[in-house]
C-alpha cells in the first residue's frame, strides 16, 4: 500500500482541494466459517444475523477522483467466548502438575488475545499516523464520522498541524450555558426560540454542486476534547428536517467551510460501493491473513486503475443515460484486458523472435 500510495499522490497534487476520509465498512462472507477474520455476529446495517470481516479504510478524495489509501483488517474479539470455556472448565484443584501446565497456557492464551484485540478506533489511528509519517498527503485534512470519532485520532491528527470535521452523535453533551447538555436538545430550544440564528448559506460541495443550507455555529466545550466549534446544519428552511452535527477543531472556520469539507466524506461510501461491487472486495475467499491483506490492497490498486483508464470499445445506445457520455466499467475493463493481452503477444513475438520454440515459451508463460 505504502507503494500505491506514492503512485496516487501526484493526482491529488495541484487538482484542487484533497480530504482524507476515514470509515469502516463489512465485507460479507455468510457462506464460509474458515474466512480469515471472519465471524458469525449481528449485522446492524442489514438487520439480520451474518458472516462478516471489519475493514477500516481511509479514502483520500479531490474534486476529480477517489483512491483508497489504506485498508486494515480488524481481528474478531472472541474474548466473550474464551472467557465462557474458562469458566465453564474451571476446576477447584488440578491434581496433576500437567494439568496445571495447560490450565496456565489458556489462560495466557487467554490475556494475548485480549491484549491483541485492537478497537476500530485504535486501527484509524495506526492508518492516520502512517499518513502521516509518509508525508504523501501534506495539504490534506480529514473527515470522518463517529463512528472512528476519538480523542488519541484528533490529537494526533492536530499535532499534525492538520483539521478536522466529523459528524457527533445527538445525544453528545457539550456546555451550554453553564450547564452539560444534549446537543440536539439544544439544536430543538434554537430551532423553536431562535429560528433567526440558522443562517442561510450556499456552499460549493466536492462535486461541484451548490447546496443551500441554514447553519449554526458556535465554539463550545465538550468533555475531552476541549473547546471545538459546533455546526448544526438544516437543509429545508423550515428547519424541520433532521439536523446534521458537525464538529471541527479548526476555530477559524466558519459553517459553509465545514460543511464544504464534510462533502468530501462521502466518497468513501460509494469506495465501498465500487470496491463490493466492481473489484471484488467481497469475493476472494482466504484463509490466511497475509492472503487477505494482500487481497484488500489489490482492490484499492484496481479501483484507482479502474478510475485512470480511458475506456474503449463499443458504446451502445442503452447508456445515453449516462451523464456526459461517461465511459462504462464495462468499456474500461475491455481496455484493461486488451493492453494486457497486447503485452503477452508482444513479449510472445519476441520470444520467437529469439528463436524458441513452442514448448520453451508454453514454459515461460505457464510453466510444468
Amino acid at each position: 500500500m505504502q507503494r500505491h500510495r506514492q503512485v496516487v499522490a501526484p493526482a491529488h497534487r495541484g487538482r484542487g482541494r484533497a480530504v482524507l476520509s476515514l470509515d469502516w465498512t463489512f465485507a460479507h462472507h455468510p457462506y464460509s466459517e474458515k474466512i480469515y477474520g471472519a465471524k458469525a455476529a449481528y449485522d446492524y446495517v442489514n438487520r439480520c444475523w451474518s458472516r462478516y470481516q471489519t475493514v477500516v479504510t481511509a479514502v483520500i478524495a479531490n474534486p476529480h477522483r477517489v483512491d483508497g489509501v489504506a485498508v486494515e483488517l480488524q481481528f474478531p474479539n472472541y474474548q466473550t467466548e474464551e472467557l465462557a470455556y474458562l469458566e465453564m472448565t474451571a476446576q477447584e484443584s488440578y491434581e496433576q502438575m500437567e494439568q496445571v501446565h495447560q490450565r496456565l497456557e489458556e489462560l495466557l492464551h487467554y490475556q494475548k488475545n485480549r491484549l491483541a484485540y485492537r478497537k476500530r478506533t485504535e486501527l484509524a489511528v495506526d492508518i492516520v499516523r502512517q499518513l502521516e509519517a509518509e508525508g504523501e498527503f501534506p495539504q490534506a485534512d480529514y473527515a470522518f464520522d463517529c463512528g472512528v470519532l476519538s480523542r488519541p485520532l484528533t490529537a494526533l491528527i492536530e499535532a499534525s498541524g492538520k483539521h478536522w470535521v466529523s459528524e457527533i452523535e445527538s445525544s453528545r453533551l457539550i456546555l451550554w450555558q453553564g450547564q452539560w447538555q444534549r446537543v440536539d436538545g439544544i439544536a430543538q430550544t434554537l430551532r423553536q426560540e431562535y429560528p433567526e440564528s440558522f443562517r442561510p448559506k450556499v456552499v460549493t460541495c466536492r462535486n461541484g454542486q451548490q447546496r443551500a443550507i441554514w447553519a449554526f455555529t458556535k465554539t463550545v466545550r465538550l468533555k475531552k476534547y476541549g473547546a471545538k466549534r459546533l455546526v448544526i446544519v438544516h437543509e429545508t428552511p423550515d428547519l424541520n428536517d433532521a439536523p446534521r452535527f458537525l464538529l471541527t477543531d479548526a476555530l477559524h472556520w466558519d459553517s459553509s467551510r465545514c460543511f464544504a469539507t464534510w462533502s468530501y466524506r462521502w466518497p468513501i461510501e460509494t469506495f465501498h460501493e465500487f470496491a463490493k461491487q466492481v473489484v471484488g472486495f467481497e469475493s476472494a475467499q482466504l484463509r490466511k491473513e497475509e492472503a487477505v491483506k494482500r487481497h484488500f490492497c489489490l482492490s484499492c490498486v484496481a479501483q484507482s486503475l479502474l478510475q485512470a483508464t480511458p475506456g474503449s470499445g463499443q458504446s451502445s445506445e442503452r447508456l445515453d443515460f449516462a451523464q456526459a457520455h461517461e465511459q462504462t466499467i464495462g468499456q474500461r475493463l475491455y481496455t484493461l484486458g486488451r493492453e494486457a493481452l497486447q503485452q503477452l503477444l508482444e513479449m510472445t513475438q519476441g520470444l520467437l523472435a529469439q528463436g524458441q520454440s513452442i514448448a520453451q515459451i508454453m514454459e515461460v508463460l505457464i510453466p510444468a
